[in-house]
């Protein structure tokens, strides 16, 4: 994957120069959101309706930022400089948390979507199109079957990989799995595993619908390129990628790498969320000297582009964005 523009790259250096020696701060480890979560599961011990409710939404908020901010930074290395603790950081977040394979989530993310954005049938977020679905089913219901989804394709998808491992990844799935089922039923009390189950379909599909509409909003709709014709990556990524404002139950659950510094993101994959955030200001700054685009909008206006325009943008093909003179 070709490297940000030099003159990005030395704006951002000379502003935060004054950074420790030890580098750029990384996103904080998993502790906070682990405590969280033990809190979340205390919570379900009660008979009290407000504090089950509570404790249902501690663990659903949990359960996102481990398994969309824990993982997503793990795939780009993000967490720790550490290669060693970087791979661990990436079974832990991806395969136990998320049940899905670190192998597949590290090439179709970090090599297809970051290498080829907005590019057609490389990067271009085709894999969330089902045009099998209509625009309300696609927007409403089909959120609540990615926890049932995530782990299937998972499974289908280790024929592609070496046995061993299709063990390792079949392993830690089920570990991540049973773990919050025992939790449930030994530290929650819950009286029966089909309850438990349930809750865990629940307290998993929490934050679903904005997991699958973000991952739409941010890309698709803005121009898409052939892998021919495409243009630089500097204007690949102001023209191709959209930030969300800023919104706290998100920011805390995905983290503004996906939300509000997306742009920032697709530029600078291995910053930390911190450091996304405080390069901003830099590098919008910079896109609108250069005349670039800086694609900005909010969540609801997405929302109801999608839902008014869903033929266009989610069911057929999108046309081909040509810049004279750019590629």
């Amino acid at each position: 994957m070709a490297s940000p523009p030099p003159h990005i790259c030395a704006l951002v250096l000379r502003r935060f120069w004054s950074c420790p020696p030890g580098g750029w701060p990384r996103a904080a480890s998993p502790p906070r959101s682990a405590a969280g979560a033990l809190a979340g599961f205390l919570c379900l011990r009660s008979e009290n309706l407000l504090a089950f409710a509570l404790g249902v939404t501690i663990l659903g908020v949990c359960h996102y930022t481990l398994t969309v901010k824990g993982s997503h930074l793990a795939t780009h290395g993000a967490l720790t400089e550490s290669k060693r603790w970087s791979k661990i950081w990436v079974l832990f977040f991806v395969e136990v948390c998320t049940s899905f394979t670190a192998e597949h989530a590290k090439y179709g993310h970090v090599k297809m979507h970051h290498g080829y954005t907005n590019v057609l049938g490389l990067g271009d977020s085709s894999t969330w199109r089902l045009p099998c679905l209509n625009r309300y089913v696609y927007m409403f219901l089909a959120p609540l079957l990615i926890p049932i989804i995530t782990p299937l394709v998972a499974v289908e998808r280790l024929r592609e990989v070496e046995l061993g491992t299709a063990l390792r990844t079949l392993g830690l799935i089920s570990l991540g799995l049973y773990s919050h089922y025992w939790l449930l039923l030994n530290v929650s009390g819950f009286q029966s595993p089909s309850s438990a189950l349930v809750c865990m379909l629940i307290t998993r599909s929490l934050l679903a619908h904005p997991y699958l509409h973000v991952n739409i909003f941010q890309h698709i709709g803005l121009p898409m390129f052939s892998r021919d014709k495409k243009p630089q990556r500097i204007h690949m990524m102001s023209l191709g990628v959209l930030n969300l404002p800023r919104l706290p139950v998100l920011d805390w659950a995905f983290g503004h790498s996906l939300i509000s510094c997306h742009v920032e993101h697709h530029l600078f994959p291995r910053l930390s969320d911190n450091m996304c955030l405080k390069v901003k200001p830099v590098v919008s700054q910079f896109l609108r000297e250069k005349q670039l685009p800086y694609n900005e909008d909010s969540y609801l206006a997405r929302f109801r582009l999608f839902l008014h325009h869903y033929e266009e943008l989610m069911v057929q093909t999108p046309p081909i964005t040509e810049l004279v003179g750019l590629q």
